[in-house]
């Protein structure tokens, strides 16, 4: 599967998102997906399934070193003590000894933000995770934690989607040669029905999902779209047999003035 290269990481340009799903049924798609090919498992100390991430891992009998693996750090661990110990325990849940990817799932004003960096280095030194990196941070946000962790950041995971102007974040993360993990890449389904999706789709005889995550994938960004429906597994990962031209990319990028974001908590966002 294609990758994107940042500081040493090599993240998957599709991946698995699982918020929202729990119990078996989210162990059973992750097995089916990485069955199906599927090398990037995103999920999160929030969405309190890592237990069920780590069964369907095992079940799917893939090599561990073939499987690109996240979490993220909940807000409420950010003071150094917390971060070291949640990360742990996320470990134990996953029953695996490290993961690849350790995110700050959302900025938190209340912790310094040089002792959280400093305490995900030390996760990263400890080898309880091969690379690190941030969620939902903003451009003077990704800029300063570029300039403070003591240890290389490989990515900004951020909603991002036609309907969603993202040029400046992606600008500050070349910039600093972070790559960009898009969630909510397909709007929730709410792409479904889009004119230009549907008649690029057409054309292509492929989805107005799989239109949407081309596009996206074409800018070198990697994708992690959430399904709980065993056939939209293969929908979403099968992008890699056609190419969108200059032209119908910009056609999409035109789409922004929607101007609609799924996840707004009141943020100062770029």
């Amino acid at each position: 599967m294609d990758v994107i290269e940042a500081n040493g990481a090599k993240i998957p340009k599709i991946g698995l998102g699982t918020w929202e799903l729990r119990g078996c049924a989210c162990a059973r798609i992750v097995e089916h997906a990485l069955k199906l090919g599927y090398r990037h498992i995103d999920t999160a100390q929030f969405y309190e399934n890592e237990r069920e991430i780590g069964e369907g891992l095992q079940a799917s009998r893939v090599r561990r070193d073939d499987v690109f693996l996240t979490t993220k750090v909940w807000t409420t661990n950010f003071a150094p003590n917390d971060l070291e110990g949640s990360v742990k325990e996320s470990l134990v849940r996953l029953h695996q000894p490290y993961v690849d990817l350790l995110l700050l799932h959302w900025p938190n004003p209340h912790v310094p933000l040089a002792e959280t960096l400093g305490a995900l280095a030390h996760a990263k030194q400890l080898g309880l995770t091969r690379h690190i990196g941030m969620s939902n941070f903003t451009i003077a946000q990704i800029e300063e934690a570029v300039k403070t962790c003591p240890e290389p950041l490989v990515c900004d995971q951020v909603e991002y989607h036609p309907y969603l102007d993202q040029a400046k974040v992606k600008a500050a993360c070349a910039q600093a040669g972070l790559a960009v993990v898009a969630y909510s890449p397909v709007v929730r389904g709410k792409i479904k029905n889009d004119k230009t999706l549907l008649r690029l789709g057409r054309f292509y005889r492929k989805t107005p999902a799989q239109v949407c995550l081309r596009w996206l994938i074409q800018q070198n960004v990697a994708a992690i779209p959430r399904t709980s429906r065993l056939e939209r597994l293969s929908e979403n990962i099968g992008i890699f047999d056609f190419e969108l031209t200059d032209a119908e990319m910009e056609q999409i990028y035109r789409l922004t003035s929607a101007k609609r974001r799924m996840n707004d908590f009141g943020l100062a966002w770029d």
